[in-house]
């Protein structure tokens, strides 16, 4: 697969490459990003190869990316071509409760700053970036709305919300006739496979195209990291952020999965960026995987992961080391309890044909190509 195949993101018609380029690195405000040069020519090498999905936010090396972006897209006449991807939620302002948080007044506060550093009149895809555990999901929904007809975006989605907040935005969307959201963006990798148990089918059956964010696990499934005796030595972004919580990244079950990936990766030929990277890409429910880097020749290898496909055997050594634990109530699904419900007979929904589809959320990304 290519990258200038193109794919409906969730239910809707946009069309997005199934590698985006991650922007965070643009700008070296925060120490490990890539100056304006190398920025500029990840940028042309990724809509070269066919890319035209791009992700940023506004508080990406402190606004520094979103203005790099829109220098560069202005400079190569390229916004008409571009599905531009950028979030708010994250405060502007320190003193100041509005200038940050998922409430209208910050909402409208930071689609203008988007827009100004853009360059731009309108953002394809609008991101709520952070659960602020306060905004009621009606208000967000109802400022994506407005912010749609007064054409300021096109699209809107959640970026690492609960389930269950999603799934109260989608259905209130839905039951008022607002915007819906066509779009998550989720945490996903062979270390951090969590949003298997509930993000993945609420995503199927609600409408919602899933990119997912670190799938190199924040560069620790690139092979750049070992393990030692203070849990792993590596130079590379994570090793100046581990410590924060949340983010610890050196555990002896990461260790099992690297150990593995780097087997699968030796036995198939390709880099192990590339096989973790593919991986996430042909997992159910993923629509677009977001890439980073702050080297050219990095982005390059992460380029060619959709050039393979990757052999069942070898895949199924990656789920294994990988497989997240099932906590309740999701082991009570397992097939000895289905045996129970359905009385030793093999039950199904309904036989293929039945029903007319009339959208396919339940089917991966992969399998929905679009017209180009």
């Amino acid at each position: 697969m290519s990258l200038d195949q193109y794919f409906t993101l969730g239910r809707s018609g946009l069309r997005v490459s199934r590698l985006s380029l991650g922007t965070m690195t643009f700008g070296e405000d925060w120490g490990w990003g890539a100056a304006a040069e190398t920025a500029r020519a990840m940028f042309d090498r990724y809509l070269d190869a066919g890319g035209n999905f791009i992700d940023t936010a506004d508080m990406y090396t402190e606004g520094t990316s979103e203005s790099m972006l829109g220098q560069f897209i202005e400079e190569s006449g390229t916004r008409d071509r571009v599905v531009l991807a950028t979030k708010f939620s994250y405060n502007a302002q320190q003193g100041n409760p509005n200038a940050g948080g998922n409430g209208r007044k910050n909402i409208m506060r930071a689609v203008e700053g988007s827009l100004r550093r853009l360059r731009t009149d309108y953002i394809d895809l609008y991101l709520l970036h952070t659960w602020d555990r306060i905004t009621p999901a009606e208000e967000v929904v109802r400022t994506f709305d407005d912010l749609v007809r007064a054409g300021k975006i096109r699209y809107a989605g959640l970026s690492d919300v609960p389930a269950w907040y999603a799934a109260r935005a989608q259905t209130y969307a839905e039951a008022h006739t607002l915007t819906p959201l066509i779009n998550m963006q989720l945490e996903y990798s062979l270390a951090e496979r969590n949003i298997e148990h509930e993000y993945v089918s609420l995503a199927q059956n609600l409408g919602l195209g899933i990119t997912a964010w670190s799938p190199l696990a924040m560069g620790l499934l690139s092979g750049k990291y070992k393990p030692s005796e203070q849990g792993g030595e590596g130079d590379g972004r994570l090793a100046k952020v581990t410590a924060a919580p949340g983010f610890e990244r050196f555990t002896e079950r990461n260790w099992k999965i690297v150990a593995a990936l780097e087997q699968v990766a030796k036995e198939s030929g390709h880099s192990m960026a590339a096989v973790a990277l593919n991986w996430v890409a042909t997992q159910p429910g993923i629509a677009s995987v977001i890439i980073g880097a702050t080297k050219l020749e990095q982005l390059d290898a992460n380029l060619a992961a959709l050039s393979f496909e990757l052999p069942t055997e070898l895949r199924a050594r990656l789920d294994a080391a990988s497989a997240p634990d099932k906590p309740f109530p999701y082991y009570m699904f397992a097939d000895i309890q289905q045996t129970r419900l359905h009385g030793g007979v093999a039950v199904g929904d309904k036989p293929e044909g039945y029903a007319p589809r009339v959208f396919v959320p339940s089917v991966p990304a992969r399998n929905i190509r679009a017209t180009r």
